[in-house]
């Protein structure tokens, strides 16, 4: 910058000089910013915990186990939940779904089936299979399982799974026709396997 004999700078080269300062303070705070959200591989890894739920005026505890993983082209999800049976027996529901990016950024596609073409898609809603799908926002990778019910209506089921120092936190919803019918949250650690 040249100034004046008085000392002065020229004032065509004061809003340039500004500018590129502000400009400079913006990119060294979108830099920090895009680094502060986490990977899609600080999810991957295996985690324990339990919760206790009430249902029909009894208390229930469940064991929670959550394994996400790499795959050749995206991640998996696989999620167990093990209950004490009113009859005394151990009862176990599992799901296993494979996820693929998106053009959309932080979105990804359920892979639960292959097509005639032997490609991997999702189930079809309208014939009662579960429509899935994934998104990354920040620290929170959250799945999302619509149904459409018999009448028509819908249901769905949304989990929230939050980065924790040790682990994630889970926060799952069912919603029917808007209304929640259930909510659940718990802690889970991450175990080494």
């Amino acid at each position: 910058m040249r100034f004046l004999a008085n000392g002065s700078a020229r004032p065509w080269q004061l809003p340039a000089a500004v500018l590129a300062v502000w400009l400079l303070i913006g990119l060294v705070t979108a830099a920090f910013a895009e680094s502060a959200t986490p990977t899609l591989e600080a999810f991957f890894g295996t985690f324990k915990g339990q919760t206790i739920l009430e249902s029909d005026g009894a208390m229930t505890t469940r064991d929670l186990d959550v394994a996400i993983a790499p795959t050749r082209t995206g991640f998996n999800i696989r999620w167990t939940t093990t209950t004490l049976g009113r009859d005394g027996a151990l009862k176990r529901e599992s799901s296993s779904i494979d996820f693929e990016p998106t053009r959309r950024a932080g979105i990804f596609a359920s892979q639960m089936r292959s097509d005639m073409f032997g490609n991997r898609v999702p189930l079809d809603p309208l014939r009662g299979d579960p429509f899935v799908w994934a998104r990354q926002i920040d620290a929170t990778l959250t799945v999302y399982a619509l149904l459409i019910t018999d009448d028509g209506g819908y249901e769905m089921q949304v989990y929230h799974r939050t980065l924790a120092e040790d682990g994630l936190t889970l926060r799952f919803f069912r919603f029917r026709e808007g209304d929640a019918l259930r909510t659940v949250t718990a802690s889970l650690k991450r175990t080494k396997s």
